[in-house]
């Protein structure tokens, strides 16, 4: 049991994570675990402000997932295999990952991969770049082909470096590149 990947062409922005928690996967739904600061932040930030609109809701739910590759947003994980902590994750797997996940995003080319925690994108980053860097957020100078690489802080309750607004604030930077980068 995993979430299925909520990916498609013509995507703008393709969210992703370290990999599912159990929660999440029994669930069915991308970052569905109460507390976790991605749809209040996400539905507060002017990126969410057009299908919102669409969908005629003020806030966004783990229940609205399956419907936003339809408005330009994608769903994807490092690593499929759900579990109850991300640092359960093992090396192998997140070598493993890392050459899926490219793969997804070669063949359906968003216009931005966002990556939730370095965490994740730090195994993306080492498996091109050889020199040890501190990854900071927001644009990141990797591409995957086509795609833009922006790393925001991980959405999880647990993250008590960021606060809601901070992960909001985020979210409002991404949307600028989104509009930056136009059309694919």
């Amino acid at each position: 049991m995993t979430l299925p990947d909520l990916l498609g062409h013509g995507l703008r922005v393709v969210f992703v994570g370290i990999n599912p928690s159990v929660y999440s996967a029994t669930k069915g739904h991308y970052f569905a675990r109460p507390g976790n600061r991605f749809w209040p932040c996400f539905s507060r930030s002017v990126l969410s402000a057009d299908v919102r609109r669409a969908l005629g809701v003020g806030v966004l739910r783990p229940e609205h997932d399956a419907e936003m590759p339809a408005h330009g947003f994608g769903f994807t994980d490092v690593v499929k295999r759900p579990t109850p902590r991300a640092s359960e994750v093992q090396p192998s797997e997140f070598a493993e990952g890392v050459g899926a996940l490219v793969e997804k995003l070669q063949c359906y080319r968003p216009r931005i991969a966002c990556f939730h925690g370095v965490t994740g994108y730090q195994h993306v980053h080492r498996a091109f770049e050889t020199a040890k860097v501190r990854l900071e957020l927001g644009l990141q100078p990797l591409r995957i082909g086509e795609t833009a690489l922006f790393l925001v802080p991980s959405p999880s309750a647990a993250n008590a470096h960021f606060t809601p607004a901070d992960q909001t604030l985020w979210y409002d930077r991404l949307a600028a590149e989104v509009k930056d980068w136009g059309t694919n």
